[in-house]
């Protein structure tokens, strides 16, 4: 296994230099220039509409990886490499908080020890969701806080390590926090190393890589992401866009707690303003219901009130609290259903008086209508007054407290499973700074078999695709651009799941039916084609030049049923309020001497047809009679090679799966634990 040090050292010191970085800007706008090129030609003169349900998927999937293609260079154009960070403020004040929920004792012990032998002032916490006594009677032994959920938090939404955190933030006092997941190990130095970057006091995130020590050279797995942790973070840091990964990061306590503060507010006035404007609604209803020959007064009742309700939406606008602004509407509320029922109440007295059945007044010459008569009029079956009470109820229940959760005020946002992407996005979007620091300060456990590994993977996309139809970066207030496009481009490229089918499929069709997607001769085909593939592939390798970044390709595609999934399974849960289907992982791997077939079987699938696919286009070439079976046009000479090509290039980036399940690590070392999610 390389050093994990040396080659982050390295990295830092020796910078991405001037020609290089110009090496890779050139080359991206000629990978566009050529992509454009090829792209356009694909849509203008090559669809074969003869096989549309084919042909449309095929070019739309080229279309999708261009604009792929372009949000990378765009996420690479201003690669940051910074240099060691500034000397830490002295007085800085710390807490390290360990993340855990199920994982084993041994291993939240091993990184309690770490981090309390950290060389800064600080005060280490375990923060344990599982409640565990033998996990207490740890902290207790090393000396260190323990820290578990409270009371308040039963028959609330837990919302899993986001709530997790909060409740921690609300007990410790820290200045900055570092946060560590149950199995990363942090180097004595780590704190000296990166608390200097809150120097500037618009930094709210310093993120550090994420290094594991139980993987293997090969990486069969694809856990380490050198070009993640490195030249794509490195990347977004220029655009002051480095993400918060969960884990290795120091935070700033200030800007948590001012983004939990201005959640609330948002959150509130949002319900306000929902309440406002359906009281609109309802008004305007009721108005209609009246009609022009109805009551005059209640009818002006109506019309003030409405008013009210666009005064009130007026007031939010223009920034007032909205609790006044909900409290004065309120009122008005009160005053007109009081104002319509003592209009009708007096009508009735009066109709009745003339017909000699009510006296108006006791024998004391007192109205012996007391609140309870007034009340009961107001019954909701009564047209207007039941809107005003619709509107009443509607307003009251706006809960400005938010008692259906524990803590109203979140600083963690816990709208996704991803809680810390989405926290850095709205940190940036509230002008704060982020920083990578490239160098590796802490190592882990990841993953050590195939089941374990899909289930992160899930995580990690379905919370991203929340996020982004939650959250979409592209229209979130407050991002600058460049902001939008490094978010929009880590969300963008999970749908390679869809693209990948047209790929895979094309070739198999051509080459066992004759199903033509591309109209072309085939060197008209590589005449656009190949300069466009051969300098994608040359931008990749500067990139990511002295490092290994071909196992993260292989799994871009190779993963294609978990994209999938977790795009569907996500739009389920935002759209529909369907639950993730996700469990959490083993903590330890299970041993197991079977082939995973049913993990896999998509992509086996593919593979074992993409081999047939082969034996019949040759099969086409060699036994004319064989054609008989082509829907469309006998395969070519040409055609046949060109799709050959492409399928062998599609076996040996799918062949990465195949030895991930096979993989079975030389050690027994507990495997990565997924964190409850």
């Amino acid at each position: 296994m390389r050093d994990a040090v040396t080659l982050a050292k390295s990295g830092t010191a020796q910078g991405i230099g001037a020609f290089r970085l110009a090496m890779i800007r050139l080359v991206a706008v000629l990978t566009l220039l050529t992509g454009t090129t090829y792209v356009i030609w694909r849509w203008g003169w090559s669809l074969n509409l003869d096989f549309w349900w084919i042909s449309v998927p095929l070019v739309v999937a080229e279309t999708y990886a261009l604009l792929d293609g372009a949000l990378f260079a765009i996420t690479v154009w201003r690669i940051k490499v910074r240099g060691p960070a500034p000397p830490p403020a002295p007085d800085a004040t710390v807490d390290v908080f360990i993340t855990t929920y199920n994982e084993p004792i041994d291993v939240v012990e091993s990184t309690a020890r770490a981090a309390k032998a950290i060389r800064w002032t600080h005060q280490t916490w375990i923060l344990d969701d599982g409640d565990r006594p033998e996990m207490k009677a740890v902290a207790d032994q090393l000396g260190v806080g323990y820290l578990t959920r409270s009371s308040d938090w039963q028959g609330k939404s837990r919302h899993a390590k986001a709530g997790n955190l909060n409740n921690a933030l609300f007990q410790t006092t820290g200045e900055f926090l570092l946060i560590l997941d149950a199995d990363q190990i942090p180097d004595p130095e780590i704190l000296e190393r990166m608390l200097g970057w809150f120097e500037d006091e618009d930094v709210a995130i310093v993120q550090s890589p994420q290094w594991f020590t139980n993987v293997e050279e090969s990486d069969p797995l694809g856990s380490q992401a050198p070009l993640f942790y490195g030249p794509v973070q490195q990347g977004k840091d220029g655009w002051n866009a480095a993400f918060f990964c969960g884990s290795n990061a120091v935070l700033r306590r200030e800007a948590l707690m001012q983004l939990g503060i201005v959640g609330y507010v948002r959150e509130t006035e949002r319900t306000v303003r929902h309440a406002l404007v359906v009281s609109r609604q309802v008004l305007g209803r009721a108005q209609r219901s009246v009609g022009r020959d109805g009551d005059p007064v209640v009818r002006a009742a109506l019309a003030g009130l409405r008013g009210s309700a666009a005064d009130a939406l007026a007031r939010i606008d223009a920034g007032e609290p909205v609790q006044s602004v909900s409290w004065d509407f309120q009122q008005a509320v009160d005053a007109t259903s009081r104002s319509m029922v003592s209009a009708d109440l007096a009508a009735i007295r009066a109709d009745l008086a003339e017909m000699g059945e009510l006296s108006t007044l006791d024998e004391t010459g007192e109205d012996p209508t007391d609140e309870e008569a007034v009340r009961r009029l107001a019954d909701p079956q009564w047209s207007p007054l039941a809107a005003v009470e619709r509107v009443s109820t509607l307003i009251r229940t706006v809960d400005v407290d938010r008692s259906q959760e524990a803590l109203p005020v979140m600083p963690v946002s816990s709208l996704s499973v991803t809680e810390d992407m989405e926290t850095c996005m709205l940190l940036h979007s509230q002008g704060w700074k982020s920083v990578y620091h490239h160098e590796i300060l802490a190592r882990g456990l990841a993953p050590e078999d195939l089941g374990t590994m899909l289930k992160q993977r899930l995580r990690w996309a379905q919370g991203t695709m929340q996020v982004l139809l939650k959250r979409n970066p592209l229209t979130l207030r407050g991002l600058q651009l460049g902001q939008r496009f490094s978010y929009f481009a880590t969300m963008w490229s999970y749908l390679t799941g869809f693209a990948a089918l047209a790929f895979l499929s094309a070739p198999i069709l051509y080459l066992t039916m004759g199903v033509t997607p591309v109209k072309a001769w085939g060197s008209t085909f590589l005449a656009f084609f190949v300069p466009y593939f051969v300098l994608n592939q040359l931008l990749f390798a500067l990139v990511g030049y002295g490092t290994k970044t071909w196992r993260g390709q292989q799994y871009t595609l190779a993963l294609f049923p978990i994209w999938i999934r977790a795009m569907t399974t996500a739009a389920a849960n935002v759209w529909f309020g369907r639950p993730l289907d996700f469990s959490v992982t083993e903590k330890r791997r299970v041993a197991s001497a079977r082939f995973p077939v049913r993990l896999i079987w998509p992509q086996l699938a593919f593979m074992a047809a993409m081999v047939l696919a082969v034996l019949a286009g040759v099969l086409h070439l060699v036994v004319p009679e064989a054609d008989q079976f082509a829907l469309g046009e006998p395969p070519t000479l040409w055609g046949v090679g060109i799709n050959v090509v492409w399928v062998l290039y599609s076996l040996v980036v799918l062949s990465v799966i195949v030895k991930a399940a096979l993989y079975r690590p030389s050690t027994s070392v507990p495997a990565n634990s997924e964190k409850e999610q």
